[in-house]
């Protein structure tokens, strides 16, 4: 189950991130309350998520995928496209995870 609640997590977190945006430093309500429910959400599941997953490999799956996830997002929702030194700092981010979860004995497999 732990690994269901991190996508939760993550899910929650992006949402929340692009709340946080669209907020307009929290001057719009509706983005606001939004973040703000979403960021409980993230919490509140990731941990859940600390029960079973050790507490680094888990914040390094929800970093890193949360990273791809809201550059991604944030490129089709406000057109703000990385360069390619970003994308590829991203991949080696993804790498290092992928890495992790392989290879790592304090994953539970």
């Amino acid at each position: 189950m732990g690994f269901w609640y991190l996508s939760i997590a993550i899910c929650a977190e992006v949402i929340g991130t692009m709340a946080l945006k669209a907020s307009d430093q929290f001057t719009s309500i509706i983005p606001s309350m939004l973040c703000i429910i979403s960021y409980i959400v993230t919490f509140y599941f990731f941990s859940l998520v600390l029960k079973t997953v050790p507490i680094g490999i888990a914040y390094a799956i929800w970093a890193g995928l949360g990273i791809v996830l809201i550059a991604v997002m944030s490129a089709v929702l406000y057109r703000q496209m990385p360069d390619l030194p970003a994308i590829l700092g991203m991949v080696l981010i993804v790498s290092g995870v992928v890495v992790i979860n392989l290879f790592s004995k304090t994953v539970n497999h």
